[in-house]
């Protein structure tokens, strides 16, 4: 088995952590960290606005597929994290409709948290992949 790190931006790694990891042998599998409203420099973005916290944390997520060499196409499972599940159903029709257009429909679970390790996000989108 070989693992390799995915980083398309680099301030996580010195947070301790990679945006995503492939594992390579009979298929290649990516396990995606959380990806939330973060700019490309590790700001927190669109503070107190769930849709574009949502929006921003699908291309987080594609970012890290694509540096993968992969979609939203190959996603497996998704795990969302939200501080509100009701105001995320409110706006979850664009996490759908970003999946459909991809015509893929990964497991998915969604849990309310007390909160995210980065004040004032709201939404965390968390996923595994395969190639």
């Amino acid at each position: 088995m070989e693992r390799t790190a995915v980083n398309p931006v680099t301030w996580s790694v010195e947070m301790g952590f990679n945006q995503g990891e492939v594992v390579s042998g009979h298929t290649r599998t990516l396990y995606c960290s959380g990806q939330t409203a973060m700019s490309d420099d590790g700001q927190p973005q669109h503070a107190d606005d769930m849709g574009a916290q949502l929006a921003l944390s699908i291309d987080n997520l594609e970012a890290v597929l694509r540096e993968a060499g992969m979609s939203l196409t190959n996603l497996v499972r998704l795990n969302v994290y939200t501080t509100d599940v009701d105001l995320l159903f409110q706006h979850y029709g664009g996490l759908a409709s970003r999946m459909g257009a991809a015509e893929v429909a990964p497991s998915t679970t969604m849990l309310g948290v007390t909160r995210l390790a980065i004040p004032g996000q709201m939404v965390e989108l968390e996923g595994t992949a395969v190639a």
